[in-house]
């Protein structure tokens, strides 16, 4: 009888031991959900730094990852330079990334960003940059195929951050606003399916009150950054604006900013006067 007892008890000792573990299993397999569940909605908070002087800490540190933003501003203003510089601190921290054009040509525009001290032709040759020189009527015929180089290229070396410049010539192969932005959708929502953090350029000046192209992509895009290139009382100023950036409070100011030998740098005072 006794041994009986103790047997049981033994068994119990046993079964608390096995209970416990099963409630730290339990416990953990939680955790992992919801760190799954909430790592899907959390992507969507998750901030791609630009390392641009001054840039990140108006939107929060960042871009949000896997965002497609619109960079809008007339010729000369910094957008090809802002764009660039964007791809050119993350492969410094080695990211992999892709720059597609439909209007420059690569000789030209790698000479044109080592003047800058980008040495594209290294960062290539580290298998970090791919250039691709576009027109706009393939990426119409890759809207309708579905894919196409572009996609292969990011799926093939895990490209995390792409540059389009400029939209513009793409925009003009529709004829009214309609087609468009049903072609604007179309693209950006291949895009976001690609997974890297996207910027375009356009080339319209923001103060142009007759502005088409804009306002066919801005409601496709998750954030639009203005920059102005405005006659000051001596020569031409450049100004940097964020309109809008979907899941981020923003500043609302417009910030003066420079070009210089190492790029662009966004000064850290709002601008003390705004332009007309």
């Amino acid at each position: 009888m006794v041994k009986k007892v103790k047997k049981k008890v033994k068994k119990s000792a046993g079964s608390k031991k096995n209970k416990k573990a099963v409630r730290k299993q339990n416990k953990v397999v939680k955790l992992k959900g919801k760190k799954m569940s909430s790592g899907k909605g959390a992507a969507k908070n998750l901030r791609v730094q630009t390392w641009i002087p001054n840039f990140d800490r108006l939107v929060e540190g960042g871009f949000v990852k896997n965002s497609t933003s619109l960079l809008t501003g007339g010729s000369g203003s910094g957008k090809s330079i802002f764009a660039t510089q964007f791809l050119v601190e993350a492969m410094e921290r080695g990211e992999k990334c892709l720059y597609v054009t439909f209007e420059e040509k690569k000789v030209q525009f790698y000479d044109n960003m080592l003047s800058l001290g980008w040495d594209l032709e290294e960062y290539e040759r580290k298998g970090l940059f791919t250039f691709l020189e576009y027109t706009p009527i393939k990426v119409k015929t890759m809207l309708e195929e579905g894919g196409g180089s572009i996609e292969g290229i990011i799926l093939q070396k895990k490209v995390t951050r792409m540059v389009i410049d400029s939209i513009t010539s793409f925009a003009l192969l529709f004829n009214d606003e309609l087609s468009q932005r049903e072609a604007a959708l179309s693209l950006f929502g291949m895009i976001r399916d690609w997974d890297c953090t996207s910027l375009l350029t356009l080339e319209e000046d923001p103060l142009d009150k007759n502005k088409n192209t804009s306002r066919a992509l801005e409601f496709e895009v998750d954030s639009i950054i203005l920059i102005y290139f405005v006659r000051g009382k001596k020569e031409r100023e450049r100004y940097l604006e964020i309109l809008k950036m979907r899941g981020t409070n923003h500043s609302q100011k417009i910030f003066p900013f420079s070009i210089g030998k190492k790029g662009l740098v966004i000064k850290r005072s709002p601008a003390s006067r705004v332009f007309d």
